[in-house]
């Protein structure tokens, strides 16, 4: 059946804010989504709140509402477009599908006759309803785990009576988890059962028997309204139950799974899509399976709309789930759309993988000091990195490289665990790095069978961390010039990086490099084809690997399916996993710079390892590399690519740290130099600059020894900020107010950042703080924005409330604003973008810090002024236009107000209280009319409650 022909008009809904639990997948589903909607014709419009996403770009969506997700919101759209025929709520994570609810319950969507695509109503209410869902498994005869309903505290200690423990406390309606626990033992579960009630909208928790050690899988479906359905991809958690799928470690495709257990896993997962409602689009079922060899299943949950996994299985198989999922909702039938990937197959073609993918989390402990690091029900990760290999062994090392928690992989690198009490204690209770706890745990001698034992990880995962240390060990009793091209080559085919192999031989990262080269190991690149290469895929989406010889009448070789052109190229370096101080916005700007090098003509080359993102998206960037953002797998690209140069301004902190790196080995940075972006990161080499200048900063001094911070202390008066050098989102930042508490913090840096100069300034207690983004050609320099933090100084910017122009600073205080930000930029020769941000007092504007770079505040300046600053900013770094061929017209009426939004209800017990070290995990946008606003007013008189040391 073609398209729905009624449907001329869609309103999409958006997924607000980054939050633990609904990250940046949303803006990639939205994206493609929108993108699939308007190559049918159909007017789309969209409702999201987030300024740093692509979707809300004005490229996108027909119109686009940076308004808040409400019912309020809903209808002003709906009155200012009779025309739309209907809502698709199902790209728009949990936040999405409450609202629509919502919605549904107020009578909205009756009220102007708007129908309800991709999912009904229905669906929604039983998958989220723990009673309903479970009632229905059981009358389809799907197996459940024992559980009984309680709305009462009352109700729960009977249940809990009953079953006895451990067993697991889940709240209705709640996302990413939250309110979910197991109760190991009576004395916690008070606490925990009215922390679930109180978790959930409706006061509901579904009390079940736990399955501890049960294996857990997902399965990710796409339905027709034909009732076709296609598996899109087989994830297994190498987590066993009991941990968020979040917070697990995924492989795809299943590795232990049997044959027959997989088949009636299927047959079951397309029984629950069918049974819970008539709809066409997207779905994630999640099972059970019992680690004995009945591998019993038991139905745990099914989504029905794109989800976290949605996105990875996406990005795993090359197959574009939302895109497709967005066309089913119009009523096509999967046998009528193409595979997006070879053009040329059906999209009913279920994917086929010819290699491993493994995803692990990213966390952010240390920004919730005092929070509980251990894994369970309840989602805590801010991100996700993604690793592809031929083998898992080189897929987990791929994404340990991946995680920037300066590790180069599992062990080999002096960092591992010693401790046998420590090992013992992360295994037992799932810590964040149990990943490579396990390593140390193998190494320290503790048999197999009792990290099984502990942890009921599969031992099929476990005999693979095993050849991974025997084959260290085999390494480590040779030096370089006796390691054989065998052994080198199996090191490098199981994903050890040169670094590790340096580590293991007490060599260097390059001799190593050096020494494959010579021996011909080196890597070659693979496409993702969604069908293991039995047809010719038509997108250009790579990974790496390493492939013994075949040998021909040709010659000896290994094969190479990225075929470099001779057209000239720009490499972006993406910004990696998501994590506070480096979200979203990075995406962002990469995506943008993306696209502005393609329109000045150069083939694009996107490195990224971040499945959530819209940069790691297959149809971005003309060539899309899906590695790790290393040295190692950086460098093999560009010399097999040799691009014109490398853009690193625009991927946060983890492109920048890899400047140096690029400058030593002679490859050409685009846009600002090294030597400026390393002047602007070393305080003390900046504040000289400010000197020469003739600009104000607040008094300083610096240190690398607790002696000399307490000598520097003694020359400023408290209270003192300090500050490290080459940190993103204020890491490490604190304000203390004595000696005692300095020598405290200084020593916890440097045991947390080894080697660091850090930056003693005297606080400016009471001062308004204020930043200013600009676009330089190294002559001219335009302010894009100008922004006031509602918060004051010693909040950081990201956990700031910020209104775009001022609200309260004169002429006078402007003035100098501009005068500083155009003497900094021109003298640190930036050429592109850069942030700096300000203190003032008694109307003389200090400098904070610069950042020759992208900042977290481009994106929120572009939406508010609807202007393209990024693609401006980067046709200038390429050299393309200087900034006076530019004609900037920022349109805004009235005030836009940056708004910090937080995960504390992830971590009940943490300091809620802010800081010089960002907490935020994400953002949303407020447009106000004046300050006479009652919301402003509210944010002005809150402004110093969360003030914090």
């Amino acid at each position: 059946m073609p398209k729905n022909t009624n449907i001329k008009s869609i309103l999409i809904i958006g997924s607000g804010p980054i939050i633990i639990g609904q990250a940046c997948e949303f803006d990639y589903s939205g994206s493609q989504a929108i993108r699939s909607l308007k190559e049918e014709g159909i007017e789309v419009t969209l409702i999201n709140s987030n300024p740093a996403t692509i979707m809300t770009d004005p490229s996108l969506a027909d119109n686009i509402y940076l308004k808040p997700l409400t019912t309020k919101s809903i209808i002003e759209i709906l009155k200012k477009h009779p025309n739309i025929d209907a809502v698709l709520p199902t790209m728009g994570g949990q936040t999405a599908l409450n609202l629509c609810i919502e919605a549904d319950d107020k009578g909205i969507w009756k009220d102007f006759n708007i129908e309800l695509i991709g999912v009904d109503i229905d669906a929604i209410n039983i998958t989220e309803d723990r009673e309903q869902f479970r009632k229905l498994m059981i009358e389809i005869g799907i197996g459940q785990a024992p559980s009984t309903i309680a709305n009462s505290f009352l109700k729960g200690k009977e249940i809990a009576q009953e079953y006895g423990f451990p067993l697991v406390i889940r709240p209705s309606f709640t996302l990413g988890g939250f309110g979910a626990s197991i109760v190991y033992k009576k004395e916690d579960f008070d606490d925990l059962l009215s922390r679930g009630l109180e978790a959930s909208p409706i006061h509901e928790v579904i009390i079940d028997k736990a399955l501890l050690g049960w294996k857990e899988y997902e399965l990710e479906l796409l339905r027709d309204s034909n009732d076709n359905v296609v598996i899109i991809c087989t994830i297994e958690n190498m987590d066993p139950m009991g941990i968020h799928t979040g917070d697990s470690i995924t492989v795809a495709p299943a590795m232990t799974l049997s044959d027959t257990t997989f088949q009636k896993m299927r047959d079951m997962a397309i029984h629950m899509m069918r049974s819970i409602g008539d709809f066409a689009g997207g779905c994630n079922v999640q099972f059970a399976v019992s680690p004995d060899e009945n591998e019993d299943i038991i139905a745990i949950e099914i989504n029905p709309r794109v989800s976290r996994s949605s996105a990875l299985a996406s990005k795993a198989t090359g197959y574009p789930i939302a895109k497709i999922a967005a066309k089913l909702a119009l009523g096509y039938h999967l046998d009528e759309l193409n595979n997006q990937i070879t053009k040329t197959t059906s999209a009913l073609f279920e994917p086929t993988l010819d290699y491993v993918i493994v995803k692990i989390p990213r966390w952010n402990f240390d920004k919730f000091e005092g929070s509980d690091r251990t894994l369970g029900l309840q989602m805590k990760s801010v991100g996700e990195v993604m690793g592809i290999g031929r083998s898992f062994q080189e897929a987990l090392h791929k994404a340990t490289q991946s995680l920037e928690i300066s590790r180069n992989g599992l062990g080999a690198d002096g960092k591992g665990e010693k401790d046998y009490d420590r090992i013992i204690k992360k295994l037992t209770f799932a810590s964040w790095d149990r990943v490579f706890v396990i390593y140390d745990a193998l190494k320290m001698g503790i048999p197999l069978s009792r990290i099984h034992e502990i942890t009921k990880i599969d031992m099929w995962f476990l005999k693979q961390y095993e050849e991974l240390l025997a084959l260290e060990n085999e390494i480590s009793t040779n030096k370089l010039d006796t390691l054989s091209y065998e052994l080198l080559l199996e090191a490098k085919q199981k994903g050890f990086a040169d670094r590790q192999i340096g580590h293991m031989l007490g060599c260097w990262e390059s001799e190593v490099h050096a020494k494959r080269t010579e021996l011909g190991i080196n890597r070659v690149y693979k496409l993702v084809d969604t069908c293991a290469a039995e047809f010719n895929a038509q997108t250009p989406y790579y990974y790496s690997t390493f492939e013994n010889k075949m040998t021909t009448s040709e010659g000896s070789y290994a094969e190479n399916e990225s075929i470099v052109t001779d057209k000239k190229k720009i490499v972006v370096l993406g910004s990696g996993p998501n994590r506070i101080g480096q979200g979203i916005e990075f995406d962002y700007c990469c995506v943008h710079g993306v696209l502005a090098a393609k329109e000045a003509g150069y083939e694009t080359i996107m490195i990224n390892c971040n499945p959530e993102t819209v940069s790691t998206d297959f149809d971005i960037a003309d060539k899309l590399y899906f590695e790790p953002v290393f040295w190692e797998h950086i460098y093999d690209i560009i010399k097999h690519e040799k691009p014109e140069g490398v853009i690193v301004q625009l991927g946060g902190q983890t492109a920048l740290k890899l400047a140096e790196k690029l400058e030593k080995w002679g490859i050409k940075i685009i846009g600002t130099s090294f030597e400026a972006l390393d002047l602007a990161e070393d305080r003390k080499r900046f504040s000289e600059l400010l000197v020469d200048l003739d600009i104000p900063f607040p008094q300083y001094g610096t240190a690398t020894t607790a002696d000399e911070a307490s000598e520097v202390a003694d020359n400023l008066d408290f209270p003192i900020l300090v500050r490290p050098s080459y940190v993103l989102g204020g890491q490490g930042m604190k304000i203390v107010i004595n000696k005692e508490e300095l020598e405290k913090h200084v020593v916890d840096l440097w045991r947390k950042i080894p080697n660091n100069v850090l930056l003693l300034d005297h606080y400016l207690d009471g001062a308004i703080e204020a930043e200013a983004d600009a676009i330089c050609d190294g002559e001219d320099v335009y302010i894009i924005g100008i922004m006031e933090h509602i918060e004051p100084c010693g909040v950081h910017s990201g956990d700031s409330n910020a209104t775009l122009p001022p609200f309260n600073l004169g002429e006078f205080v402007m003035q100098q604003i501009k005068d500083h930000t155009k003497k900094i930029a021109v003298a640190l020769k930036t050429v592109g973008l850069i942030n700096i941000q300000f203190a003032i007092k008694d109307d003389i504007v200090y400098i904070i810090e610069a950042n020759p770079r992208a900042s977290r505040t481009v994106p929120f300046i572009s939406k508010a002024y609807q202007e393209p600053y990024v693609n401006f900013a980067t046709k200038v770094m390429l050299g393309e236009n200087k900034v006076k061929d530019f004609n900037f017209k920022p349109r805004l009426e009235g005030f836009a107000i940056k708004q910090p939004v937080f995960s504390f209800d992830k971590f009940p017990n943490v300091d809620k209280k802010l800081g010089p070290e960002m907490k935020s995990t994400g953002e949303s946008i407020l447009f106000i009319d004046s300050l006479k606003d009652d919301q402003f007013y509210e944010l002005y008189s809150r402004r110093k409650m969360y003030l914090n040391k």
